[in-house]
């Protein structure tokens, strides 16, 4: 059984009030004894939410920041303040299921070779959300996703390696990265190979970090009999940034830290080049429809 309060839980918050406050009451509905900590983190929010966590949540531990400073850099200050023997990275978007940390912290207790794990993530209609286990962006694995082969054959072993789509979505395996969105760290894993990576504003960080761990020796693991819902995308709903613009350039990141001196230079720049097309591709769509309206 696992010991008590060993979870310390950091949330990073961006003008998401309402699903930060659904967030908080599952996290303590369903996993209060294994909770020693959380910290909030607010990017520079201007719906209220320090105010409401304020005046709402006396035992949770508010970090303001004065501008938003991306999801990695804030997901460091929340995990650099906290003490317990595993850290939960969580969205405000999301509720936690009953038995889910349970699950998690058992495993992690079971299997100390893990260096992080997560759950299955489901939408809030029940339909799963296959970012929660992916593969990483090497180049085969990122033209497969860029150019709609991953969603085209979605069986394949070959072009699936983006979301797994060929395993079942109830198979425990180990994978190569999991979803910022809901991921356990082992506080020893996370203190070996350091916390998120900055260069990163918002997504790629948590593949980033799963890619250390497994560089360091690190298991990386899926654990669907745990589950939570994510909204998804709440935040950004509230941004004028294109979420697509922050995708496309963590991918970018990603291959010039870890891919750049593991294959030819021509290979990246054709990855590099495609890059750039998808989102340029993504940009225009949105106008032809509509001018197709007009």
């Amino acid at each position: 059984m696992p010991e008590r309060a060993c979870i310390a839980v950091v949330v990073v918050n961006y003008n998401v009030r309402e699903l930060l406050d659904q967030a908080l009451r599952s996290l303590y509905e369903t996993a209060e004894p294994l909770i020693s900590e959380v910290w909030v983190v607010d990017n520079a929010s201007t719906d209220g939410s320090v105010e409401f966590l304020e005046a709402n949540w006396p035992q949770v531990h508010i970090l303001s920041n004065r501008e938003n400073w991306g999801y990695g850099r804030a997901n460091n200050q929340g995990i650099a303040q906290s003490k317990a023997k595993y850290i939960l990275i969580l969205n405000p978007d999301t509720v936690v299921q009953r038995g889910a940390l349970q699950e998690l912290v058992e495993f992690m207790e079971s299997r100390t070779q893990a260096g992080v794990c997560g759950p299955k993530i489901v939408s809030p209609e029940g339909r799963f959300r296959p970012e929660c286990r992916r593969g990483f962006p090497t180049p085969l694995v990122a033209f497969s996703r860029l150019f709609g082969l991953s969603a085209l054959l979605p069986r394949s072993r070959l072009f699936g390696k983006y979301y797994l789509t060929y395993l079942d979505p109830n198979y425990e395996t180990q994978v190569d990265a999991l979803s910022g969105a809901c991921m356990m760290a082992r506080r020893e894993a996370a203190e070996a190979v350091g916390y998120f990576d900055e260069d990163y504003f918002l997504y790629g960080e948590d593949i980033d970090w799963c890619w250390r761990m497994k560089q360091a020796g690190w298991e990386v693991w899926y654990i669907p009999r745990a589950s939570i819902i994510h909204v998804k995308g709440a935040s950004m709903r509230r941004s004028s940034s294109r979420p697509d613009w922050f995708f496309f350039e963590a991918m970018r990141i990603f291959v010039r830290k870890h891919l750049r001196d593991r294959y030819p230079p021509p290979l990246l720049w054709l990855l590099d080049t495609g890059i750039h097309l998808r989102y340029f591709l993504g940009f225009l769509s949105p106008l032809f429809r509509k001018a197709g309206r007009s």
